[in-house]
């Protein structure tokens, strides 16, 4: 089971909203204590613009996030004693389901880049979130498995 604080869980709410029709994408820390969501900008509508060959999908239908800037959230976390929770990002008009592009995403080189972060995927229909869904790297099927998902008062 994955659980976020309420306050976690609403900014990813927010995100998802204030990004649509685009997906938003984004990190939760933890520091022992508390959850901490840092939104990522979605470069997929650039990458799309300079190759749609190699990125024949757009912001509406699929995310990217700026790696300098993952890469940045990352160190601070490490220099701040916490570390990557989950990553998350919205599915616009479409199911909390996590697709073969977001297992491509999280494990661009057949395994996991972070295998004990969750991944969670956020449904939002007409700017309105509908639900979010956390998956899991599961070891023995070599595949993400759908996990549940809670809120904490803290």
């Amino acid at each position: 089971m994955l659980t976020l604080t309420q306050k976690a869980w609403e900014e990813i709410a927010r995100h998802a909203m204030e990004a649509f029709p685009e997906e938003c994408c984004g990190v939760v820390l933890h520091d022992g204590r508390n959850d901490e969501v840092r939104r990522c900008q979605n470069i997929q509508n650039r990458l799309h613009a300079l190759d749609p060959q190699s990125y024949p999908r757009d912001a509406t239908i699929a995310y990217s996030m700026e790696p300098r800037e993952l890469a940045a959230i990352e160190h601070a976390a490490e220099a701040d004693g916490a570390r990557i929770k989950a990553f998350y990002h919205s599915h616009p008009e479409h199911e909390a389901y996590f697709s073969d592009e977001d297992k491509a995403f999280a494990t661009p080189f057949g395994e996991p880049t972070y295998p004990e972060a969750a991944q969670i995927v956020v449904s939002i229909y007409n700017g309105a979130v509908r639900e979010l869904r956390a998956y899991t790297w599961a070891e023995e099927r070599s595949d993400f498995v759908e996990i549940s998902l809670g809120k904490s008062s803290a």
